[in-house]
């Protein structure tokens, strides 16, 4: 069942997909209406699941998921991880590579891979005070507190 992720609870699950390329607005459109019907009919062994979700940045795919009713299941993960495998063939990008970055230079979002990420950071290129986008968060409180923090309050700090 979709319903508007702004109404769906702050403990409610989060999965984060970061593409590594900004998608146009069409593209952003095109998503958008593949998982409202996506989420309106995922279920967990026959359960509806509560699901809303959005897109931030042209680049970031953020599924939630009220956990109160029903939680996901085995299965039920695995069909959504196969619906970002689909939207990465058809759009020719990648939502589902952990081994990258994303950050800000100024004022613009920047992704890179984890290695050149970590060289940067003993370059000096970027601080402990980068803006980072912790991806590994689990909850919507943590997404609305914790996603775009300094990298010396992420997973991030280990590189300086």
């Amino acid at each position: 069942m979709l319903i508007p992720f702004e109404n769906l609870p702050d403990d409610s699950r989060i999965w984060i997909y970061p593409s590594n390329r900004k998608l146009n607005d069409a593209e952003v459109a095109e998503i958008e209406t593949k998982l409202q019907e996506f989420l309106a009919q995922w279920t967990a062994h026959g359960a509806d699941l509560e699901a809303g979700f959005e897109i931030k940045y042209n680049r970031f795919i953020i599924i939630g998921l009220n956990q109160e009713n029903a939680s996901a299941s085995g299965c039920s993960i695995d069909a959504s991880v196969h619906f970002i495998q689909q939207l990465e063939k058809e759009y020719e990008t990648d939502f589902l590579d952990k081994m990258n970055v994303t950050f800000y230079t100024g004022q613009f979002l920047t992704h890179k891979p984890l290695t050149e990420f970590k060289t940067m950071a003993k370059a000096k290129s970027i601080s402990k005070n980068t803006i980072v986008f912790n991806n590994l968060i689990n909850t919507k409180a943590e997404y609305i507190e914790s996603w775009e923090v300094p990298a010396e309050e992420s997973w991030h700090s280990r590189f300086f």
